[in-house]
């Protein structure tokens, strides 16, 4: 009971220090400039706001935390050598790979860059003896990478539980430009997790004493002279970007949660081996950047080798995604479907669905092809104040002259709408995928 009572008092006292910590907070502002300009794109392509700043702030903050509790009692049972200076190190690396790329600003980046700069170090001893650079180099040499690889492995494990259990939540209806310079629908699939992160760590003069031996425990020098242990707070983001033009989000965010896990387990066992044979923590290094890069390139590449879902067809009007709380969301449609028949008129146009709907201005009958190419008809009253398109937000057609292109570009949060001359005098929104 007594060392029960000394834990949360040691866990309690990391929790303050992670409220002390400039770099937490520094993540918040990150992400929420993130999710204001999603916000911003989507008043300035849809003219109206599917996401909430307020519901985003609360949701991530949570799960956060939640997260950072149960990652933290899984390290309980693991331990780590993490100096502060090398939590200094990893944020400074973080923050210069945002300045080439948003999706850079994840800890498997940095995690490897730094298990990179530790084998360095190993293999020129020489530069711990440069006085100027002490700062620098010592850090990493202290730096016990296969419990920093552990970390990104367990955060990547609870980022495939994320995406699986908040689904579509995290989708924000988009329009692109398609390899044959037709607008395309598409989804940007986007989170991001402030983690605080609570680590064990043999510690001089510590108060706790474990009944137990931590996994890397004899990898830990100090941990055998001291035999104490304490908590050191480490605040660390967790973000997930992706996007699709040829799936259903949630089908996408599935498909992207199995290959994260799969990603996790293979961190996993490299970060055991390099505990076990310290030679193999250059090849788990170079693992943790390459095979991350890797989905993102492999998720890409799919998307181009099929054709855009979300477009117009024949068969009616395709719904690209439905407003929260909006008519569309009592009639039970959802993005995919297909909207074939308004008022008994078959609409294959914005136009002509404006048109049917003025048939009756008190009423709307819908027939419906739902993801499964089924009719479905749906029908509902019509009051003011309710969306002139009921909520539904439609798939781009020949007069759509907002989209956002392809090209990445670096901090993307702090760009808008931009001019690009043409025939259709498009206006362009940078994004990044």
């Amino acid at each position: 009971m007594a060392f029960i009572l000394e834990l949360l008092n040691q866990l309690l006292q990391a929790a303050g220090q992670i409220l002390l910590q400039p770099f937490y907070y520094l993540g918040i502002v990150i992400i929420m400039l993130q999710y204001r300009r999603q916000i911003v794109l989507e008043r300035k392509l849809f003219h109206t706001k599917l996401h909430s700043i307020v519901h985003e702030f609360w949701r991530m903050l949570l799960w956060g935390w939640l997260c950072g509790i149960v990652a933290s009692l899984i390290m309980i049972f693991v331990g780590a050598s993490i100096p502060m200076e090398s939590v200094y190190l990893l944020w400074a690396i973080s923050l210069i790979l945002l300045l080439f790329r948003v999706r850079y600003f994840n800890v498997a980046y940095a995690a490897g860059i730094m298990g990179l700069l530790h084998c360095i170090v190993g293999y020129f001893p020489g530069l711990l003896e440069l006085t100027s650079y002490q700062w620098l180099f010592r850090p990493i040499n202290e730096l016990h990478v296969p419990s920093l690889l552990f970390i990104v492995a367990i955060m990547h494990l609870l980022e495939a539980y994320l995406l699986r259990i908040q689904g579509k939540r995290l989708a924000s209806p988009t329009l692109v430009e398609g390899k044959r310079g037709k607008i395309v629908g598409g989804y940007q699939l986007q989170s991001y997790w402030p983690i605080p992160l609570f680590l064990l760590m043999p510690v001089a003069g510590g108060t706790l004493d474990l009944p137990w031996t931590p996994l890397f425990a004899s990898g830990l020098d100090s941990a055998a002279v001291t035999g104490s242990w304490g908590f050191l707070a480490l605040p660390l983001i967790l973000g997930f970007t992706d996007f699709t033009q040829a799936r259903l989000p949630v089908a996408k965010i599935r498909r992207s949660s199995s290959l994260l896990l799969l990603y996790a387990c293979i961190i996993l066992i490299a970060s055991l081996l390099s505990y076990y044979w310290s030679f193999f923590i250059l090849i788990a290094s170079i693992l943790t950047i390459l095979l991350h890069e890797g989905l993102v390139k492999y998720s890409a590449w799919e998307e181009t080798t099929q054709s855009p879902l979300f477009v117009h067809g024949e068969r009616g009007l395709l719904i690209l995604a439905v407003l929260p709380g909006s008519s569309a969301i009592e009639l039970g449609l959802q993005a995919g479907e297909i909207i074939h028949k308004v008022n008994s008129v078959l609409v294959r146009t914005k136009q002509e669905l404006h048109q049917a709907m003025r048939l009756n201005p008190a009423f709307c009958r819908l027939e419906v092809l739902n993801l499964e190419g089924h009719s479905k008809f749906v029908s509902r009253a019509i009051y003011a104040g309710d969306h002139h398109e009921l909520g539904i937000i439609l798939a781009p057609d020949a007069e759509t002259i907002d989209y956002i292109p392809q090209k990445q570009r670096n901090l993307h949060f702090l760009h808008g709408l931009k001019g690009k001359p043409g025939k259709r005098k498009e206006r362009q929104i940078y994004d990044e995928n």
